[in-house]
């Protein structure tokens, strides 16, 4: 076996291999890592990248098999993680170069769940600073590019989780989500990114963004994906948004399908706009699930009473100016920043928190009734394919800021829902189109199951080579 030929292979089949000693975790790591090597200086996908240390953590899973241990759940899986999580003794940077000589105390929980579970982490992957755009670029690490073609960005901010990803420089990789950063470029690089409910997968230390911050995993298929929910979710007392509950069991409800579920198509959200080509293949998409027994109808008006975006950007952008605040001495004019960064700090309209929470209380309520009629809300993921790498917001997009164009996205953090996006076809052009499912809070499992029944009657996208 060639090492692209262990590069193409799913997270599930290397730790099948691993621990069956088909494969050495040494090997799979050499392979990824040769991979990285020639195509990181196109592709630009890590802000650190610790070789030496994921091969030292390879050795020791081929170590604990080799004395009959049981080498865990994800046998010498190689995963990248976002340079917003905490690996301990690694930079992390958040992409900022007010941070850029930042190095993380401990472990995240979702780190050391992964490496107790026989996970090799490779390094931090690039970020747009602090999280704050939906493209793949920072004052720190550049551009990241999207391996479909690299005149495009790969999305944000968990940029180069997903460039690596599909690139098959890693199989799997953890990101974070506070308004789309798992979903967006996982929409524009062709993969399946999902963000369970709230409080499902905790987030310490804490984020910058912390009532609407998720940690969720980035894949090819969704297998994979519910391989890593099923170690990092479950209760830690450190974040106080952590449900208590156990960790889910998501690869065992892959199987269980899609039949009797009522999915809703949402035609329209009542704000934004969205590219005929992707409308249409993700409507197209939506109702193939149909053919695994759902009951597929679209969603009678507009989502929305409003467009929630004003009380998302007081959460998510309000935070960040905090932190940016703390970092620069409360100097955020001087302070040395992304640009577009800066712009929205000092000129965005701030919202009262009694508007806040108005509004989000609207959208919450908009959702559940939604949900009284609906199991499934179906809708594409982005408005369109991924745009030119060096941009902020994207052309016939204007007016918006650098994450609210992407309406469909930030309203599911604002409410806490799970959500999907899937790769569901390819455009004229070539580049993914992405379809996002949502389901109720706590309903996780039920999303994995359509998530995987969408999978099995869709033809699977071949990746970028």
């Amino acid at each position: 076996m060639t090492a692209d030929d262990v590069c193409a292979l799913s997270a599930e089949a290397i730790v099948a291999a691993v621990r069956a000693r088909q494969l050495t975790a040494e090997r799979v790591m050499e392979c990824h890592l040769e991979r990285t090597e020639r195509l990181e200086q196109v592709l630009n996908t890590y802000s650190t990248l610790d070789a030496q240390g994921a091969l030292r953590a390879a050795h020791g899973v081929d170590t604990r098999i080799r004395a009959g241990h049981d080498p865990g759940p994800l046998a010498g899986l190689p995963v990248s993680v976002k340079d917003l999580i905490a690996v301990g003794g690694m930079r992390q940077a958040f992409g900022s170069r007010l941070l850029h000589d930042n190095i993380a105390a401990t472990d995240a929980p979702s780190v050391a769940r992964l490496r107790d579970a026989g996970a090799c982490i490779t390094g931090k992957t690039t970020t747009s600073e602090l999280g704050s755009k939906a493209v793949g670029d920072s004052p720190l690490t550049g551009i990241t590019r999207n391996p479909w073609n690299t005149q495009t960005t790969a999305g944000g901010s968990s940029a180069g989780a997903a460039a690596g990803v599909a690139a098959r420089m890693v199989p799997v990789a953890l990101g974070t989500d506070g308004g789309g950063s798992i979903r967006i470029p996982a929409s524009f690089c062709g993969l399946v990114g999902f963000k369970a409910t709230f409080g499902r997968v905790p987030v310490w230390p804490p984020s910058a963004t912390p009532s609407v911050a998720h940690v969720a995993p980035m894949a090819r298929c969704v297998r994979d994906v519910a391989l890593l929910l099923d170690v990092i979710s479950g209760h830690d007392a450190r974040d106080p948004g952590s449900i208590v509950d156990a960790p889910i069991d998501a690869t065992a409800h892959l199987a269980r399908g899609a039949r009797g579920l009522r999915v809703g198509w949402v035609a329209s959200l009542g704000y934004g706009h969205v590219d005929a080509e992707v409308e249409a293949a993700c409507g197209e998409a939506a109702c193939r699930l149909s053919g695994e027994g759902a009951i597929v109808r679209t969603v009678a008006g507009q989502l929305f009473e409003t467009d929630p975006g004003s009380a998302w950007n007081e959460v998510f952008y309000g935070a960040i100016g905090e932190r940016v605040r703390q970092l620069a001495g409360g100097d955020v004019v001087n302070a040395d920043i992304d640009a577009a960064l800066k712009a929205v700090l000092l000129h965005r309209r701030t919202v009262s928190p009694g508007d806040v929470a108005r509004q989000r209380d609207m959208c919450i309520g908009c959702v559940h009734d939604a949900f009284e009629r609906f199991d499934i809300l179906a809708m594409p993921t982005m408005p369109i394919t991924a745009p030119p790498a060096g941009i902020d917001v994207p052309p016939s997009h204007e007016g918006r800021n650098p994450v609210d164009w992407s309406y469909f996205t930030y309203p599911f953090n604002l409410c806490g829902n799970p959500a999907v996006s899937m790769p569901v076809a390819l455009s004229r052009a070539g580049m993914p189109i992405g379809l996002q499912l949502v389901a109720r809070r706590g309903e996780d499992l039920t999303l994995i199951a359509a998530a995987a029944a969408l999978e099995r009657v869709l033809s699977t996208l071949a990746h970028p080579t």
